[in-house]
């Protein structure tokens, strides 16, 4: 796990073979909540497939564009992969940076359900007053969540309203200090200093626009991508939306979704920090793929 731009994916694929050559296979779980959605490749940074190595990936386009994709039916769906894996014999490898589909599959939460009168209340909310309409009445209601969540996130914003309402209790935004574990897992999270990553992360824009990133989005349009209420709004995906429509210039969205992309890894970077036992490492260390194969077969 680890902040967008850290490496994950080739540690991954690093760590997949490293215990493949100590006799154990393993095998690949996508925790990243964007590349469940078939056909959002450029903008998710997706493995292609023939650069996979032979080792088995799974919960990748899973959804079509369309889908709303629910951490409760992610929890379900990752830890059953996870555990037909290990049933076969295999390490379940969870690779990701989606810090609450993490946190569903490897912590013990528990969710309170849905109420969709309540969820599209909220979602009209959203759609005619913005962004900022819900944080105020979050912070109204639920001033921790609304500090946790922050101003940006809509579909937090909306879940955690929903859940205020449907519940009249707090919502939960992280992880309690002693939040049991499913399954034992072992936790390694990739870090890269400040200035590394930004530079990265701004070179991963521009290398998103000129591998095509306007044609991936132009052929997902028909399949209903201005539809989707996750998949329309993924960093990147939006902007390029808006560059098409002629909202934005392409230097105009390329610079917005520099700046989503920055702030979202100092999201993600707060929220795994948080978690108890983690081993850090830097992808480029020469020794962190063998550490971690020593702690997963210790």
């Amino acid at each position: 796990m680890g902040a967008t731009g850290t490496g994950k994916t080739a540690f991954a694929l690093d760590l997949a073979e490293e215990l493949g050559r100590r006799g154990r296979s393993a095998e690949i779980v996508n925790a990243d909540a964007m590349q469940l959605y078939r056909g959002m490749d450029i903008g998710t940074a997706k493995v292609p497939e023939a650069e996979r190595r032979g080792i088995p990936h799974h919960l990748f386009d899973e959804l079509p564009v369309t889908a709303e994709a629910s951490v409760e039916w992610y929890q379900r769906r990752a830890r059953d992969v996870m555990a037909s894996i290990q049933r076969r014999g295999s390490v379940a490898l969870l690779v990701g940076g989606s810090g609450l589909y993490v946190s569903a599959a490897v912590f013990d939460f528990r969710f309170p359900g849905t109420d969709e009168a309540l969820r599209r209340k909220y979602e009209a909310v959203f759609e005619k007053e913005g962004v900022g309409r819900l944080f105020a009445l979050l912070r109204e209601r639920d001033p921790a969540a609304a500090v946790a969540i922050g101003p940006h996130n809509g579909r937090r914003l909306v879940r955690a309203l929903e859940v205020g309402e449907m519940t009249g209790a707090p919502f939960a935004v992280g992880l309690p200090e002693d939040a049991p574990t499913w399954n034992a897992p072992h936790f390694v999270g990739l870090s890269e200093d400040r200035s590394v990553l930004v530079d990265r992360l701004d070179a991963r824009v521009d290398a998103m626009w000129r591998d095509g990133l306007l044609d991936e989005v132009r052929a997902l349009l028909p399949n209903g991508l201005e539809q989707g209420v996750t998949a329309s709004r993924a960093i990147g995906y939006a902007q390029a939306i808006a560059e098409l429509r002629g909202d934005l210039t392409e230097d105009e969205a390329k610079e917005a979704t520099r700046a989503l992309t920055r702030r979202y890894a100092r999201r993600q970077v707060s929220w795994f920090k948080r978690y108890p036992r983690v081993t850090w490492a830097t992808a480029s260390d020469p020794r962190a793929v063998s550490d971690a194969a020593d702690r997963l077969l210790a």
